[in-house]
């Protein structure tokens, strides 16, 4: 397939694009800028410079293409954010860049669109021992600030999934790790990643585990279907950061209270301290025919892969 890649520089999209040409698709990036552009050609694709939420510089920029796939995976999560002003941004690039790439798919002629969703859609809370599955209630709100994350979560899906002509997809990422190590280890030198003394359960997935899942999910996807990309084994915020340490031979991180953490982190104080979730992969382990190559994040973080 010809596949057109939104978010192609980011930290999941560069092995997203690896991937799928390793898988010998043809891939054109969209980037914003000339060294997001000179990444994508050093990579072997091909790239368009626009800004996706510019509807129309985007649609000028895609006019003569065709295409039989688009993948939607922009975030504008440059690092871990603290306060939920540093989650709007991403949430405008759930809701309107979600808008903008549907009419890409039109204008280049794809049928199969797949985009970003999250685990933390589930409900940004305790759920306790009980096992979500893509069929547990998904886009609860509760009258938080988080709100708004979950509308735009929400949002994604729900355009993909009911845009004419179009086979959408989406992909419920759990919390992603191992290409970004390079620089947990560097916070962890600079003492600015503090964790959570009791934090909950979280699903990880390793970067390279969701990439292998994207391209299955392109290629063996159901239309208007969901999908949780996540690992086997949940764990906590302070176990994965405590490991890529000793892997990385880091300071440990500084554990604090989680009502410090909340306090100087309203929006990731609460996603690292109080939310717990367990998430079943099992449907993408027999729809897609994926499963994580590293099932446990201290299998991911040994795997030499990180930077």
């Amino acid at each position: 397939m010809k596949v057109i890649v939104a978010g192609a520089t980011g930290t999941l999209g560069v092995p997203i694009v690896q991937q799928l040409m390793a898988a010998r698709h043809t891939v054109v990036g969209i980037t914003r800028t000339n060294e997001g552009a000179d990444r994508l050609t050093r990579l072997g694709a091909r790239p368009i410079i626009a800004d996706a939420m510019d509807r129309t510089g985007l649609l000028r920029a895609v006019r003569d293409e065709q295409a039989d796939a688009i993948l939607h995976e922009m975030t504008a999560l440059r690092k871990a954010p603290a306060g939920h002003g540093g989650m709007a941004e991403t949430d405008a690039l759930r809701e309107e860049g979600t808008r903008n790439l549907l009419e890409v798919a039109r204008v280049v002629g794809g049928r199969r669109f797949v985009t970003q969703s999250i685990v933390f859609g589930y409900g940004y809370r305790d759920h306790g021992a009980s096992i979500l599955t893509e069929d547990s209630p998904f886009g609860q709100t509760d009258g938080r600030p988080f709100d708004a994350h979950v509308d735009a979560m929400v949002s994604t899906e729900q355009q993909a999934f009911h845009a004419d002509g179009i086979e959408g997809i989406a992909l419920r990422y759990g919390l992603l790790y191992g290409a970004d190590a390079a620089a947990v280890v560097r916070m962890l030198r600079k003492r600015s990643l503090p964790v959570a003394r009791h934090g909950g359960q979280l699903p990880l997935v390793h970067h390279e585990d969701a990439a292998a899942a994207t391209v299955h999910a392109l290629e063996r996807g159901r239309s208007g279907h969901a999908y949780n990309i996540v690992d086997d084994t949940p764990a906590t915020f302070r176990e994965l950061i405590t490991g890529i340490a000793e892997a990385r031979h880091a300071p440990k991180p500084l554990v604090i209270p989680g009502w410090l953490l909340k306090l100087v982190a309203p929006y990731g104080g609460v996603v690292l301290g109080d939310v717990s979730m367990r998430v079943s992969n099992a449907k993408a382990k027999q729809e897609l025919a994926w499963a994580p190559r590293y099932p446990s994040f201290r299998d991911g973080i040994s795997s030499g892969l990180e930077p």
